[in-house]
């Protein structure tokens, strides 16, 4: 098979080690996360998006939301916002004061508070627009601009190409396309063939996203669409070892096998102690609720599980929670084996 990932994948001067991305997310990507899935290989990772207008007024927990741990880094960060000024003033902060790789401009947030602020996937439906906040951002940063965008806002408008084509004018250096209109939010399937026609009418780097679910997708993505690297989002949550299996997929055709329960226990751990420093224990506590259930999606007695770890107050109950389950679970995983054998 073809080396896939050995292919260079470039944003700027920033060569990446591989060509798997991890996918902003909203409420999920900060840095305890991303440097969790940065540890299992992942070749560029995305921070969440962040509100322009936080940026510029200094809002407190907006500014807190520039943290990067110099281990993640190649990292592009991402934001948000449907004014010019507004925008291109987070941006020069971002270049300034962080130690972001890029800076990615969100042009494909579906959900609605977004779309009143004129931002996120309101965009995709004047190609002008987005040629002028680009060119704008480029003309006043010196890091390499990035966007990610959806293919179009209903099926009628499908304007992919010409925004793809508007950002590279502008001076983009790389656009990421999620596979779905902004109509069809987080359901239906990811058109790759439109991701396709985007990678064919540009030359800078594109990134395809959507409905890359195991390894295997990554590399069906890669072949069909011809794209530069693939984004991976909601098939990492609770699952880094979706990045690592994806990567060494791609480089030697090899399925590495799944996590045990002890793996996936105690990397829940170390993602919940990092979540503990970055935000303090009654945040992290509240936020790791949701994380732990990924981690469990899968494992016997995990309905159980997810109750009590809902029901948990401190951090020290829900560290003796989760070793309590992995305990129990590679008990019986290891008298069902014997009862096999």
């Amino acid at each position: 098979m073809t080396n896939a990932s050995t292919k260079p994948f470039k944003i700027g001067n920033h060569v990446m080690d591989n060509r798997v991305v991890l996918a902003p997310m909203a409420g999920i990507c900060n840095s305890a996360f991303r440097l969790t899935v940065k540890e299992f290989g992942a070749g560029l990772v995305y921070a969440e998006m962040i509100s322009d207008k936080g940026i510029v007024q200094k809002n407190e927990k907006t500014l807190s939301m520039l943290y990067i741990d110099e281990r993640e880094n190649p990292l592009s960060l991402q934001i948000f916002g449907g004014e010019k000024e507004t925008l291109v003033e987070a941006a020069k902060y971002v270049d300034q004061h962080t130690s972001a790789d890029i800076i990615d401009i969100n042009m494909g947030c579906p959900v609605n508070k977004i779309i009143k602020c004129e931002a996120g996937a309101r965009m995709l439906l004047d190609p002008n627009k987005i040629y002028e906040m680009v060119a704008a951002v480029v003309d006043n940063v010196k890091k390499p601009v990035s966007v990610k965008m959806r293919t179009g806002w209903d099926e009628e408008h499908l304007y992919m190409v010409e925004n793809a084509q508007a950002i590279e004018r502008a001076g983009g250096s790389a656009v990421a396309v999620h596979g779905r209109t902004r109509v069809q939010m987080y359901e239906g399937h990811a058109n790759w063939d439109l991701i396709r026609q985007v990678k064919e009418a540009v030359n800078i780097p594109v990134i395809g996203n959507g409905d890359v679910n195991s390894p295997q997708d990554a590399k069906r993505m890669l072949d069909e669409t011809g794209v530069d690297a693939v984004m991976i989002g909601r098939a990492a949550l609770g699952d880094p070892w979706m990045i690592y299996r994806t990567v060494e997929y791609l480089e030697s055709g090899l399925l590495k096998p799944e996590p045990t329960v002890q793996e996936k226990m105690d990397i829940c751990l170390l993602h919940f102690d990092r979540l503990v420093a970055l935000k303090g224990e009654n945040i992290a506590v509240r936020e790791m609720r949701k994380h732990a259930s990924w981690y469990l999606k899968g494992i016997r007695g995990n309905g159980t599980a997810r109750n009590k770890i809902n029901q948990t107050e401190s951090a020290q109950e829900l560290r003796d929670y989760l070793r309590y389950f992995a305990e129990e679970s590679s008990k019986e995983y290891e008298e069902v084996k014997s009862i096999v054998i």
